[in-house]
């Protein structure tokens, strides 16, 4: 399916406003697939006496990740790494900074200093790994004009650790106990079927999805003149991010403000260890990294997690307006300078 779309989309009749619709039309597809995916596993979780604690640390997760997961591993397969590395550190600079900046806009972000200490440092520390697992170290002086590789062995390393990560997140949380799921109705509980079925029909939703877009992005990325690397990092990387926003916008709304920052963070984590983890794992020739990552994508990526550190460190136990105002721009800034410099 994937060379025949490529072909079709690839014909100078099919108009590039298309190409758009159908972007946007497959990360909604893809966003709805990934929701029933999550669903549908949580009710067989719950039906199989898996508790709350380990679904949320584990399913709940991942399944905010599997957007940007089933593209990048998509996109890794059929050769295209750097759409996928693009898509994941965009999906972290979008989470950093746009999402989060949203968040803090609506209403100033309860700080839980457990997720800020805990998992604030690993999501810095994942951000460090990733950047460390790109450098050529055979030819550190050239990193800004040949770029770099991800290579396919600390791929399956970065899956040892999200296992590791997973675990921690299940260990951390085991104090917390499980309420009496009152929600559940009966029938769900006792049918198995019909959750299976939406399983599949999630899982179909996403793949199908994730095989339309890819091919829709080169494209695009072709008839613009810009690299994939960089249509991946904006365009896609916020399609994909949609579940996060949604997520942290309705938890400022709600004030809730602590469940945005903590899926704000978990996000970035996984993004780094299961998508990056993962895409590489499948490509025996790892994920390019060139030289757009080095000069622009990883600083900004550094700079955000940098920021947010230091907005909760001075703001103790709100994360101030000001800061939101401060991600936001970065994440304008950075957005509009990456077309910019693909047009030079």
């Amino acid at each position: 399916m994937g060379e025949w779309l490529e072909l079709q989309f690839a014909d100078p009749q099919f108009h590039v406003g298309f190409l758009i619709l159908i972007i946007a039309a497959m990360i909604f597809v893809l966003s709805k697939g990934a929701d029933i995916l999550v669903d549908e596993a949580i009710v067989l979780s719950t039906r199989w006496g898996v508790p709350k604690v380990m679904i949320g640390a584990t399913i709940v997760s991942l399944g905010t990740t599997l957007p940007e997961a089933a593209v990048s591993v998509f996109a890794a397969i059929k050769g295209v790494s750097e759409l996928a590395l693009g898509n994941a550190v965009g999906s972290i600079i979008c989470n950093s900074g746009l999402i989060l900046g949203i968040a803090a806009l609506i209403r100033p972000l309860p700080l839980d200093r457990n997720i800020v200490n805990r998992h604030g440092w690993i999501q810095l520390g994942a951000g460090l790994l990733l950047i460390l697992g790109c450098l050529p170290y055979r030819s550190l002086g050239t990193v800004f004009e040949t770029g770099g590789k991800f290579p396919q062995t600390i791929g399956f390393a970065f899956v040892v650790l999200l296992v590791l990560y997973l675990w921690l997140s299940v260990y951390w949380t085991r104090g917390i106990e499980d309420g009496d799921d009152d929600n559940i109705s009966e029938q769900r509980q006792n049918n198995v079927i019909t959750p299976l079925i939406k399983l599949f029909l999630g899982v179909t939703m996403v793949i199908i999805s994730s095989q339309i877009l890819i091919p829709a992005a080169q494209e695009t990325a072709k008839r613009f003149g810009v690299p994939s690397s960089i249509i991946a990092a904006t365009l896609v990387a916020f399609g994909t991010s949609l579940p996060e926003l949604v997520t942290a916008v309705t938890a400022s709304l709600k004030k809730q403000g602590e469940l945005a920052v903590g899926n704000v963070i978990g996000a970035n984590i996984l993004n780094v260890l299961f998508v990056v983890g993962v895409s590489a794992a499948v490509t025996p020739g790892g994920l390019t990294a060139e030289t757009f990552f080095f000069r622009m994508l990883f600083p900004v990526m550094l700079g955000v997690f940098v920021v947010f550190r230091v907005g909760a460190f001075i703001s103790e136990k709100e994360f101030k307006r000001p800061f939101g105002v401060l991600l936001v721009l970065i994440y304008v800034a950075v957005t509009i300078l990456s077309y910019k410099l693909s047009s030079t």
